[in-house]
């Protein structure tokens, strides 16, 4: 059974302490709830994975690595690689288990470092990471040493994917919960920075998104948004016909202008545009 008793223990006293409550109910009803087929085979995998102690633990380099070769044997490190296989696919990364290479889709060490210096110090804060798969950037914001780091995705193999690492991590930072921003329990300004990287271009109605990001920053906190963009002024925006940058569920690409504008009318201010890149695939 997967449980976040670590993460309800320090609900209590903080702005999400309505979700002590909110919470048990509904991530079982998520995970356990929707007779998803693949199931039974993930949780198969939590259950068989080996019982092996990392002598180290780096979260703020490039790879997240747990432990080292030596500290299982080869048969452990052979049964541990055929159960992360399982969980296939591994789009963000990259990780390193006691030696095994995970072969993610992304390198999403590289959109970190392009983050990382144009933001606020994440020391001691309450973060949410939406949209984060497996929860990569979220150990790396707890390797900035962040306070407490909620994640949210829906999709129900990343938060597998986590539990895997979690086995070994034992984070008392880091939670990664089952639902997407539209899904999750109100929690009306209670993170000093959120991060919404990669998701923007998904929603149907992108104002809606950032209203709702605005509604759960705190007072003075901050929004770190990365999103796809288009040249042209502030009027202009892009809505593809079919697939874009070989993605499905693409609905409204901005320019930085109109995007500056989007922000400023969901109350946003400060707003800067830090980098910008080519988009190459």
């Amino acid at each position: 059974m997967i449980n976040y008793d670590a993460l309800y223990q320090q609900l209590s006293g903080t702005p999400l302490a309505e979700w002590e409550s909110q919470l048990p109910d509904k991530i079982q009803q998520y995970i356990y709830g929707r007779g998803h087929g693949d199931l039974p085979k993930w949780l198969n995998v939590l259950e068989q994975l080996p019982d092996i102690t990392p002598s180290r633990i780096t979260l703020d380099t490039p790879c997240i690595t747990v432990g080292d070769k030596n500290d299982c044997t080869d048969d452990e490190r052979q049964q541990l690689e055929q159960q992360l296989r399982v969980l296939w696919p591994w789009r963000k990364g990259p990780y390193n288990l006691f030696g095994i290479e995970i072969d993610t889709e992304w390198r999403s060490d590289l959109k970190w470092e392009r983050v990382l210096p144009h933001i606020t110090s994440l020391q001691d804060k309450t973060v949410l990471d939406v949209g984060c798969g497996s929860g990569y950037h979220c150990w790396r914001m707890a390797g900035e040493r962040a306070r407490l780091v909620i994640g949210i995705d829906p999709t129900l193999v990343y938060i597998m994917q986590y539990q895997a690492l979690q086995r070994y991590i034992q984070s008392s930072q880091v939670f990664v919960l089952p639902f997407s921003d539209e899904t999750m329990p109100p929690a009306s300004q209670a993170f000093d920075t959120v991060f919404s990287m990669g998701v923007l271009y998904h929603r149907r109605s992108p104002i809606d998104h950032l209203s709702q990001l605005w509604e759960l920053l705190s007072w003075e906190g901050e929004l770190v948004l990365e999103t796809l963009v288009i040249d042209g002024g502030p009027e202009q925006v892009l809505m593809p016909e079919r697939r874009y940058a070989k993605m499905r569920n693409v609905w409204f690409i901005p320019t930085c202008d109109a995007l500056a504008l989007w922000l400023r009318r969901c109350n946003f201010d400060d707003i800067r545009c830090v980098d910008v890149n080519q988009t190459t695939t």
